[in-house]
């Protein structure tokens, strides 16, 4: 598979594509790398999304590793390679336990989650795959996460299926990785 939208030399970027680029640079993040190499083609963009996923990465109601529990099951639903290299690994730092990372990436429910993890699980599957949330889980998300909470869970499902469909388009390289690749 060829990369179609690869890494644009610094000195070759347009003067809005650089100021773009250097933020990703100087921010959490410390690179351009992965979504953000396709997304330099448009700088207004990549500059918005740049800091709707830093605040949905880093600073998310319902805390790291919940997050990090989101964004593999959004990246199992887009069969997304770059998402689950990068976030697999950090998942396992953050307390995902192995047998939880291998059923979503074999496409099984994990047989043992903690009780907020479950959650986060049911809720995002359940967005994922009939495009809305049953009252039964929005309730259970909504006791446990409160609104902000919830909006936060919706947002990293949303913002991480945007970065999924940039690189599945742009066939975007996946970096090395300790996690093995998504099956297909």
């Amino acid at each position: 598979m060829q990369d179609r939208l690869g890494p644009i030399p610094f000195a070759q970027m347009s003067a809005s594509q650089q100021l773009a680029a250097q933020a990703v640079i100087d921010g959490p993040r410390g690179a351009l790398y992965g979504p953000f190499v396709p997304l330099i083609r448009s700088p207004e963009l990549m500059e918005s999304a740049q800091k709707m996923g830093a605040y949905l990465r880093f600073r998310s109601a319902i805390g790291l590793r919940l997050s990090e529990l989101a964004i593999l099951v959004t990246a199992r639903q887009w069969s997304q390679q770059v998402e689950w290299a990068i976030h697999a690994p950090i998942a396992a730092e953050q307390g995902i336990a192995a047998g939880v990372i291998d059923a979503i990436a074999e496409r099984r429910r994990p047989a043992v989650m903690g009780a907020d993890e479950t959650l986060v699980y049911d809720f995002c599957t359940e967005l994922h795959e009939s495009k809305r949330v049953g009252d039964a889980t929005y309730a259970a998300a909504l006791e446990r996460f409160g609104e902000h909470g919830v909006m936060d869970l919706i947002g990293i499902n949303g913002y991480y299926t945007l970065l999924a469909m940039v690189m599945n388009v742009a066939q975007t390289a996946v970096p090395e990785s300790p996690a093995a690749p998504l099956p297909e």
